[in-house]
């Protein structure tokens, strides 16, 4: 939407004066008065001296009505005093006796006022331009430096066709250099485009000023030839007057005209807001700083680490007898633990029926509680399972009743934009006190290469621009029904000067009507406008404004537009505040039908030319949003049921084919499923009874997100479940396996809420939003978990006791199966139980194993740490796109072909324009404005593209109203003799049915002021006052160019101006070209840094605007708040480990794990180039949650083992590793993978790659790092020895 051209230039309607402007170059030619008798001079001698002149008189007319001077020279005369006056006024270097008649001097003063408007700005410019024309016309020694060579007939008179005019290359560079760098503030470019078609040097600008005018196009009616010197021997000499500086101080030239003044020379460059990175140069590369002081760091932590390793195996070595106790009570451990692990139970089950000393677990006292708890509760659960289930699934179905509120948001303004962001608030003051910015209507039809590598051949051909003029046709033609009205693009569109769309095409050029084609010249007239769009009346655009060729071309370096290889088509379509309105309603109907015209009709027809078309809509995003929502239905739904299959497999016992129809548990883990639905539902129903709306991500991603999350806790209590002695009645082995996994369950739980609810914190509405709907399902599905699951665990066990059908409970067998299963205690062990125990645990307890599993996890982790430097801010607008959207190829097309940026605005707030008030000469940039002002700093600012982001200087309401008040801008400021307003003499009502004379009813319009009126050029307060509004209602036209309508109608707010103040103002520019979303960071960060500084130095309110600021602002601190977010998830898994298990020790270890999971995530987000933005900030926040399971039960089961740290690592791998690997590895990994066929990029990138990396991570991390440092730097054993108490079980839950 932001790369359209700016509103204003859509607007800027100043062909008139371009047209009519050339007209200045013909000032030469007078109208003779004089009644006295010609005296032709017979001799060189006699023609060429002082006080005589080369032409005088008019002899006649060419037939588009342009006057002819006669070739007759004549002495100077000496005007009359009021005549004097006059032309002094107008030329102070003309004394004496002129070579004009007032009638002369009137025609003179009427054709200069056009270009004032352009050059009042800068004095030393204006003057000297002036001179060179008050020269040409009225120099009492005109003959001395004009030399006509070329004479014509007019009805028999003898007129002149070509002159030869010798000026000083001295005069011409001084001229040139004084105007080059002049603003016409209303175009954002250089007043030379305009008056000089936008020469580079003075002979360029001499040459334009000197070519003869075909018929009926702007010009000099004659030739004019500009030559340095003059023939020795003709008595001539080339005219020489002195020429001003715009770096005369006394004539006042603003740093932005003028930036070789020594004032502006003075002032400090503008400073990068692009920090150098910094690097070291190694040999003939360089590294970054951070690299490098990251690999000294792995060498030094490397090689401590292993010197330690080296110096402990040696002390162990040389200390066999003093470690031999130790060893002994260890084995001793071992042999206990042994013995009581039969079953393959952790040391936390009850052994009530132990009859000697053993060995017992002392609990933090929090674990003392919750073992407890679950102690008790388990028994009570499987005496209640019934009771149990239909409070829980009751409560959380109450819940689900809040889904009659259900609502999914889909405006884009509303799921990425937090409601108090700074960016959001500037927004909805700029659109409440001035406008809101236009919607975007797009085509880019654009040429195909010949090959990959060919270059795209020209867009510009007439089959092409003939398609053009089709496909506008067809776009005329939409009709979209609105409420029973038919709206077309010219009910809708904007309209600048209330006439006409100011649609952006090349079609412009021939006023967007077909017939014009081959009448205005067809391909040739194309080329023509390209270079004379500014000058020529003929490239006039249909809603008087000139078209600039960058804003409907595309595909072109620098200026060589013929070489563009795609036509851009933009309709500026007017946008409303409130989204909700008619305007707005009538707005997206028709962008609907053009979307829809487009596919069905237009796209065809480019194909058809092989040419390609990309289109877009103001609305298109969100619609393509709601499409989006079915577009990975079928995806989602394969994942849930491969994860489904998984679980009713994983939970079931090993498949026999004499049993398997008993020992599956299809129907518990499809009962699991549905408990994951309904805490989902839950959660989804509670947030908006409470009106909190859902997005299409929660819709998506949740359920999946906590299936993946509740699919661990089920296997791991039914594993747990079925750990437990068969000869326990089943309300024994239901509360020993919650004794045994509850601890660890709630705490992986605790910390997954937490890390979710941490989400909250994050400004973006919808991942804010996410992250409170995925707290409380995961939070329901814990506790549906701990009470619905466990009533499910019983009735499936009871089933299977029963020897009753899986998913048929009713079909009970005969049994052969009976004793199959008598008691876990006579089952083999799992395979990956005995892969645990036998292999893997071994393999780690290795010393060699150990060093090289630090040395690369350290290494890998440091790795990341420099990698996750390279991350970029941002989220690509087409990642979260279906892949198959239209808006995927204009994208692209965007990125490729536009040479323009978006419009940047510079609002100012509460401007005192009041006389006792220095702000306007603060603000403005025209003479006597302060070197340091606001538009001064813009201008200076645009020097440095590269750092700055700014195009060009600003478009200037202020500049042009000081301008349009002045009285050397005689045109423009008058009024009639009432004191109303009177419009130039080339409007109504001074000028009507294409009659335009002096003599009309304006013929008594006099300035608004005299300079006297003025105090240093500036208005008092009642003066601005009273013509501010005179301005902002004054059409351009040739006669003054500075009309503010249509260009500055929505730049300044009248709300209660008179008491002083302007509430709000804009000052219009543009960035620089922005391609990748760090140009848009960048670029807004570098704007706001611009306003801060002017602010400060100003001391007013100013603020930088673009329509991009609200959906990239996130971006400004993304790297603050994902950090924060990170340190407040971990810390608070650490605190609640800490809480739990009152180990600060293991508490740390599981902290380190986790921050090292979650650095290699963004080492590798680095890798695959995921950018940082709110939803991997989400993922990384929920990352820490989920890799809490794959640390939490280890530690767990490690803390509560006895024996060395070696025996230990290996109880805990063998009790709890194939729980973490099955249970939460393989559940995770299954439902991930499917994501990878996702039709939208968003679900593939953020999702797949993401949650894969933290699956693969997750499991490195906790089945080989986490066993490793556990078993190097682990904590010391909660066993203790305790003797045997009659009905008491060996747990003790000791503070």
């Amino acid at each position: 939407m932001e790369v359209s051209g700016g509103r204003m230039e859509l607007r800027l309607r100043l062909l008139f004066c371009f047209s009519l402007f050339q007209v200045l170059f013909m000032l030469p030619l007078v109208l003779a008065e004089r009644s006295g008798t010609r005296l032709l001079l017979a001799s060189n001698e006699q023609r060429h001296s002082e006080g005589y002149c080369a032409m005088y008189d008019i002899c006649g007319q060419r037939t588009d009505g342009k006057v002819l001077n006669c070739p007759y020279g004549s002495p100077a005369v000496k005007p009359d005093e009021l005549l004097s006056s006059k032309i002094q006024s107008l030329c102070p270097t003309i004394t004496g006796n002129v070579c004009c008649t007032e009638a002369q001097f009137d025609t003179l003063r009427s054709q200069v006022q056009q270009a004032i408007p352009f050059l009042v700005g800068c004095p030393a410019c204006l003057r000297n331009f002036l001179n060179l024309f008050c020269e040409l016309s009225c120099s009492p020694n005109q003959s001395l430096f004009i030399n006509v060579t070329s004479i014509s007939k007019v009805k028999n008179n003898s007129t002149v066709n070509g002159i030869e005019f010798y000026i000083t290359d001295a005069f011409g560079e001084g001229m040139y250099e004084s105007c080059k760098e002049v603003k016409f503030g209303t175009m954002n470019t250089r007043a030379l485009e305009f008056i000089g078609a936008g020469a580079q040097n003075f002979k360029e600008w001499f040459a334009f000023i000197g070519r003869q005018a075909a018929p009926n196009l702007p010009g000099s009616p004659y030739a004019i030839t500009f030559l340095p010197s003059a023939p020795e021997s003709s008595g001539m000499k080339p005219m020489n007057v002195s020429t001003y500086s715009c770096s005369d101080v006394s004539l006042g030239c603003s740093c932005g005209d003028c930036p070789s003044s020594p004032v502006c020379s003075a002032t400090a460059p503008p400073t990068s807001s692009k920090g150098g990175s910094c690097l070291v140069r190694i040999g003939s590369r360089k590294a970054k700083c951070v690299d490098l002081a990251l690999t000294v760091l792995y060498v030094v932590l490397v090689s401590m680490f292993l010197g330690w390793g080296l110096f402990h195996r040696r002390r162990e070595r040389n200390q066999p007898s003093r470690m031999k106790p130790f060893s002994n009570m260890e084995d001793h451990s071992e042999l206990d633990s042994v013995s009581r692990h039969k079953a393959e139970s952790l040391p936390m089950q009850r052994l009530d029926d132990a009859n000697q000393t053993s060995t017992g677990v002392r609990l933090s006292v929090v674990q003392g509680y919750l073992s407890t708890f679950y102690g008790k509760y388990g028994t009570w659960v499987a005496r209640n399972p019934i009771l149990v289930l239909c409070l829980s699934v009751g409560i959380v179905l109450l819940l689900c009743l809040g889904l009659i509120h259900f609502k999914v948001e889909t405006r884009p303004e509303k799921l990425w934009v937090g409601p108090g962001s700074r960016a959001a608030e500037e927004k909805q003051f700029f659109d409440n006190h001035l406008a809101p910015f236009y919607r975007i209507e797009q085509l880019i039809l654009a040429t195909i290469p010949g090959s990959t590598h060919d270059k795209p051949p020209s867009i510009v051909t007439e089959d092409n621009i003939k398609l053009l003029f089709d496909i506008q046709k067809k776009v005329d033609e939409i009709r979209a029904n609105h409420s029973g009205s038919m709206i077309s693009l010219n009910d809708i569109c904007m309209k600048p000067l209330g006439q006409d769309c100011a649609t952006q095409s090349v079609l412009q050029y021939f006023k967007m009507a077909p017939e014009n084609y081959d009448d205005y010249g067809g391909l040739e007239h194309v080329m023509y406008c390209f270079q004379h769009y500014t000058s020529a009346d003929s490239c006039m655009s249909a809603f008087k404004a000139p078209l600039d060729p960058t804003t409907a071309l595309g595909g072109f370096n620098a200026n060589n537009y013929t070489e563009a290889s795609a036509f851009i088509v933009t309709y500026p379509v007017n946008n409303a505040i409130s989204s909700e309105g008619n305007e707005t309603g009538k707005a997206v109907a028709w962008e609907k039908a053009f979307i829809q015209l487009t596919k069905d009709q237009l796209l065809p027809m480019a194909q058809s030319k092989n040419l390609t078309l990309s289109f877009s809509s103001e609305s298109s995003i969100e619609e393509e949003l709601k499409r989006e929502s079915t577009a990975d239905v079928i995806t989602i739904l394969i994942s849930y049921l491969v994860m489904f299959a998984y679980i009713s497999l994983t939970l079931g016992d090993t498949p026999r084919l004499s049993s398997f129809y008993i020992t599956s548990r299809v129907l518990l883990g499809l009962s699991g499923v549905v408990l994951v639905m309904l805490s989902v539902l839950g959660s989804v129903g509670f947030f908006s009874a409470i009106g909190v709306k859902s997005t299409l991500i929660i819709v998506e991603v949740i359920p999946f997100l906590v299936l993946a999350v509740g699919v661990d806790n089920m296997c791991i209590l039914v594993h747990a479940v079925k750990r437990q002695p068969m000869d326990l009645p089943l309300e024994g082995r239901i509360s020993n396996a919650l004794v045994e996994v509850g601890p660890s369950i709630t705490l992986a739980s605790l910390s997954e809420v937490l890390a979710f609810a941490v989400g909250t914190f994050i400004p973006m509405p919808a991942c804010r939003v996410f992250s409170m709907f995925a707290a409380l399902a995961v939070l329901l599905d814990f506790l549906l978990q701990v009470t619905a699951f466990v009533s499910l665990i019983v009735f499936d066990f009871l089933r299977a006791e029963d020897k009753r059908v899986d998913c048929f409970p009713c079909l009970k067998v005969s049994s052969s199966y009976a004793d199959s299963d008598k008691g876990t205690g006579e089952r083999r062990h799992g395979l990956l139980t005995r892969y645990m125990r036998e292999i893997h645990a071994p393999i780690l307890s290795l010393w060699v194993v150990k060093m090289i599993v630090i040395s690369a996890f350290v290494a890998f982790a440091l790795a990341s740490i420099a990698l996750s430097t390279r991350i970029q801010p941002g989220l690509e607008q087409k990642i979260v796109l279906p892949r198959d959207s239209y808006l995927q190829g204009y994208f692209n097309n965007v990125a490729e072909y536009l040479r323009i940026g978006p419009p940047l605005y510079f609002v100012v707030q509460n401007y005192n324009y009041s006389s006792e008030s220095r702000q306007t000469n603060q603000l403005c940039s025209i003479s006597q404005c302060d070197s340091d002002s606001l538009l001064n700093e813009i201008s200076r600012a645009s020097l440095t593209p590269e750092s700055s982001y700014i195009a060009k200087p600003a478009a200037s309401w202020l500049d042009d109203f000081l301008v349009w008040l002045s009285p050397e801008a005689f045109g423009c400021c008058r009024k009639f003799i009432n004191g109303s307003y009177c419009p130039p003499d080339d409007q109504p009502p001074c000028c009507t049915g294409g009659s335009c004379s002096l003599g009309g009813v304006c013929k008594d319009c006099t300035t608004c002021f005299l300079r006297s009126d003025l105090h240093n050029d500036r208005p008092s307060t009642a003066q601005f006052t009273e013509k501010l509004p005179w301005f902002l209602n004054a059409l351009p036209s040739a006669d003054c160019s500075k009309g503010g309508h249509g260009a500055y109608t929505s730049s300044v707010e009248l709300k209660d101006y008179e008491r002083g103040v302007i509430q709000a103002s804009s000052f219009r520019t543009y960035h620089t070209p922005l391609n990748k979303q760090t140009d848009y960071v960048n670029s807004m960060r570098a704007a706001r840094e611009f306003s801060s500084r002017v602010s400060d130095s100003l001391k007013m309110e100013i603020f930088p605007y673009s329509v991009f600021y609200m959906f990239f602002e996130q971006y400004l601190d993304i790297w603050k708040t994902a950090l924060i977010n990170l340190a407040i998830a971990i810390g608070a898994v650490f605190v609640v480990c800490l809480v739990i298990t009152c180990s600060f020790w293991s508490s740390a270890i599981i902290l380190l794990v986790l921050a090292m999971i979650v650095v290699d995530i963004m080492g590798v987000m680095a890798i695959l180039r995921i950018q940082l933005n709110a939803v991997s900030v989400v993922n990384l926040v929920m990352s820490v949650g989920i890799a809490v399971e794959f640390c939490v039960h280890i530690t767990h089961a490690f803390m509560v083992s006895s024996g060395s740290k070696d025996e230990r690592v290996k109880e805990a791998l063998s009790t709890m590793g194939a729980s973490v690997f099955s249970g939460i590895t393989l559940t995770k990994l299954v439902g991930v993978l499917v994501l990878c066929f996702s039709r939208t990029e968003v679900f593939v990138v953020y999702y797949f790659q993401m949650y894969l990396a933290l699956v693969l991570l997750g499991f490195l991390h906790g089945l080989v790092f986490l066993p490793v440092v556990l078993g190097l730097f682990g904590p010391p054993s909660r066993c203790v020895q305790v003797e045997k108490q009659e009905e008491r079980p060996s747990v003790s839950s000791q503070p």
